[in-house]
């Protein structure tokens, strides 16, 4: 097999302040061999030369739904469709990810196991997944199949299944949202004796938890159960954002792994609804607060669930972090590194170093000086094979 060698402006590792100049990167079928810079490639091989061009770690979204279609009414779009069409549906929001710099994405919400006929094909990016969320029955979400009676002996089994299925990770919701009528984002779903019992069952099968999370009274109840991650986290309460109290630093201390939810880009008639932007300002001060005491953050966009969330959004996500005050070098780790370790890959994903996986993405600028840089895209190799 002759190695490619791909030669650029400056590389970005995934772990690093700095960027490495003049790279020369390796990589033999669809692992990277070698990376070094200011270095002649290898006689044998192959050479891309990409001038002027950083090159980093393919991005991971860490909470997308393929099966939603980010248009006006996903969830009706979705129940309208067959198995057939929802797939079809899956496939090109898996290659518009992918195309955006998106090798690796975290699918916490399909329909009746969808995404798992994904997982490994040509021209997908690498896909985690949870099928159907367990949720209460008429709970959030309980129209993607995962309806399941509030027992600790249903909710074991609904995780059986699930280990059986061969999903990466449980998704379960601990509190209610907005999509589903009839459910609160402040509103628990389970208790804390029934998180646990999900929790237990899915740790003898060797699989995380992470647990949909907006209420406070369901953060809680989430660690208390010993969750692996939280997504949203956002403290929401019926009619604000509550004071987290103990919680943030309780958060930072266990290290479980947050989900912030981030990424939106404007859509034409479409103004954000009054009550997230009620609750908008406190939502990211309450963020920020876990981020300076230390809370291990990744980034999800939760892509897929409207027209202002399109499945290549997370590149804005990454902008959008400028409020919580991180550097843009730390934004890039959140959805690398940091993010690959919360997606059970950090052994080879996330990184451009040997023996991880040749997920790369050549942008044009310097993305640590201005991730406005990640919306000029070269060129996209997943797992060795260039894919733009």
């Amino acid at each position: 097999m002759t190695p490619i060698a791909i030669r650029a402006g400056a590389l970005f590792d995934g772990v690093s302040g700095t960027l490495t100049p003049d790279p020369v990167l390796v990589i033999s079928g669809p692992a990277i061999v070698s990376v070094a810079g200011s270095v002649a490639p290898p006689a044998d091989a192959e050479v891309i030369d990409l001038p002027g061009a950083t090159l980093m770690p393919g991005l991971i979204d860490t909470h997308v739904h393929l099966a939603f279609d980010g248009g006006p009414d996903p969830v009706a779009a979705l129940a309208a469709r067959d198995d057939d069409a929802v797939l079809a549906v899956m496939r090109a929001a898996a290659r518009t990810a992918l195309h955006a710099g998106i090798t690796t994405v975290r699918d916490l919400g399909d329909r009746d196991y969808l995404s798992l006929r994904l997982r490994g094909l040509d021209g997908m990016p690498t896909i985690v997944a949870a099928g159907p969320p367990i949720t209460t029955p008429a709970g959030h979400c309980h129209f993607l199949g995962g309806a399941t009676e509030p027992t600790p002996q249903a909710l074991r089994a609904a995780v059986r299944e699930r280990a059986d299925r061969g999903t990466d990770v449980i998704k379960i919701m601990a509190s209610g949202g907005t999509m589903t009528p009839g459910t609160r984002q402040e509103t628990s779903q389970f208790t804390t004796e029934l998180l646990r019992a999900a929790v237990d069952e899915a740790h003898r099968h060797g699989l995380p938890v992470t647990a949909h999370a907006h209420g406070t009274d369901s953060i809680r109840m989430s660690l208390d159960a010993g969750a692996d991650g939280m997504e949203h986290v956002t403290f929401w309460s019926a009619d604000g954002v509550d004071e987290p109290g103990d919680l943030i630093d309780r958060i930072a201390r266990c290290g479980v792994t947050v989900g912030i939810t981030a990424g939106s880009v404007q859509a034409p008639g479409l103004a954000p609804p009054p009550a997230i932007v009620k609750r908008l300002p406190a939502v990211v001060s309450n963020t920020r607060r876990l981020y300076e005491a230390g809370a291990h953050l990744v980034l999800g966009t939760d892509a897929g669930i409207g027209p202002t969330k399109p499945h290549d959004v997370l590149r804005h996500a990454l902008q959008q972090t400028a409020m919580l005050g991180v550097t843009p070098a730390t934004a890039l780790t959140l959805a690398t590194s940091r993010a690959a370790a919360a997606c059970g890959l950090a052994g080879t994903k996330g990184r451009l170093a040997p023996g991880f996986d040749a997920d790369i993405v050549a942008v044009d600028g310097d993305p640590l000086a201005d991730l406005a840089a990640l919306h000029h895209i070269r060129a996209v190799f997943a797992r060795g094979r260039r894919v733009l």
